[in-house]
């Protein structure tokens, strides 16, 4: 296979954190990827196979040392992947054919672009190539690769894999000094929505407050996990993550969260919290949880928005990524990112329909992204 020798590991625990780190540094140093990040997903029961995530992990050695790694996990639903695949499984279904369980590379939960090969490049084709004739032997109905980078993405279409393609938000930083000159950046109308939004809050009695690293006491986080649960059980769902996961990332990766809290009086009663990075020689926010115990008019937009911008402003943070879609956040001052995911399919016809889907829908996410209005001022010569 490759000329690799290939290894399957069930647990994240079984993988040596030292050497599994080494490779993420090799591919870029994104906190998301990390032992630690990956293991607390599995030790709190978030992911296992009762909650239709199956660890199947792939280790990549020549001879005896770790050249390439890949978070893998056998599917059994299309939940918590922000990369929707629902009517192929339903197409399948109606034709008597078992989509689930599939295999899913990507980060649980967590629709954040980044390296999925972790490897370097003089190994990445071998490590493309082993992941494709793994997923084809398994006999499993498909493999998805969600968010990847483009050198992971170049390697995995060259090796077989069809290319998809999405549309994010990000916030990019301009070298803004404060909060007020990022509006001033802004066309009028969306510098007035934003005021007026900013003013319904305060005006509401309610002040934000933001907590990072050993700042973060236990009750804050008990406090943030009712607000996290509470966001899905309005749903009429169970929340995907357990207390036990951020029990662990506030004891093993506490200096990269950055915790956005609500107070009415002496009182909180909303959060959201973000993931700080430092990939790429970039330092990022992943904006990826909120709740609220208590509807306010706007709180949303301040707690997940506002409040996390002109903190990212203040600490020289230079994208903070908002997560899977939203184009309301167009009017916040994030702008149009397109990601890239890559796909197999086993079943030779249902392959070629997808194919042929996924061309169709490159030129709409394309004609989408061409058919958005900047929210920014134009600069002088444009």
């Amino acid at each position: 296979m490759t000329g690799l020798k290939l290894r399957t590991v069930g647990r994240m625990a079984d993988i040596d954190a030292a050497d599994w780190d080494k490779l993420v540094t090799a591919s870029g140093g994104s906190v998301m990827l990390k032992h630690a990040f990956l293991q607390a997903f599995e030790t709190s029961t978030s992911v296992s196979l009762d909650t239709g995530w199956q660890p199947q992990h792939l280790l990549f050695l020549d001879e005896k040392e770790l050249v390439g790694a890949i978070p893998l996990y056998a599917k059994s639903h299309s939940y918590g992947e922000f990369v929707f695949d629902w009517a192929w499984a339903d197409a399948y279904q109606r034709n008597g054919l078992k989509y689930y369980p599939k295999w899913l590379c990507g980060v649980p939960f967590t629709p954040v672009p980044g390296p999925r090969l972790l490897t370097t490049d003089a190994y990445r084709p071998a490590v493309a190539a082993g992941l494709l004739e793994w997923a084809k032997l398994s006999k499993l109905s498909s493999l998805h690769v969600l968010y990847t980078e483009p050198a992971d993405q170049e390697a995995l279409v060259e090796t077989g894999c069809m290319p998809r393609s999405h549309t994010q938000f990000h916030w990019f930083n301009r070298g803004w000094h404060s909060f007020d000159a990022f509006l001033a950046s802004l066309t009028q109308p969306k510098r007035k929505k934003i005021k007026a939004e900013r003013r319904k809050v305060r005006q509401a009695g309610i002040v934000t407050k933001v907590f990072t690293g050993t700042s973060l006491s236990p009750a804050h986080w008990d406090f943030f996990y009712r607000c996290y649960a509470n966001t899905y059980h309005m749903r009429g769902n169970p929340p995907y993550l357990t207390p036990a996961f951020f029990e662990q990332i506030a004891n093993t990766m506490a200096k990269h969260c950055v915790m956005a809290l609500a107070y009415e009086g002496e009182r909180p009663i909303a959060a959201s919290l973000l993931w700080r990075d430092h990939a790429h020689g970039q330092q990022r926010l992943y904006g990826r949880y909120w709740g609220a115990i208590e509807h306010v008019d706007c709180l949303h937009f301040e707690l997940a928005y506002y409040t996390p911008l002109e903190w990212a402003i203040a600490n020289g943070i230079d994208v903070i990524e908002g997560g899977a879609q939203g184009e309301h956040k167009l009017a916040r001052g994030f702008v149009p990112v397109e990601t890239q995911s890559a796909h197999w399919l086993a079943h030779p016809g249902f392959a070629d329909a997808v194919e042929q889907f996924l061309a169709r829908e490159r030129e709409g996410v394309q004609s989408y992204a061409d058919s958005l209005t900047s929210p920014f001022k134009p600069e002088i010569g444009d």
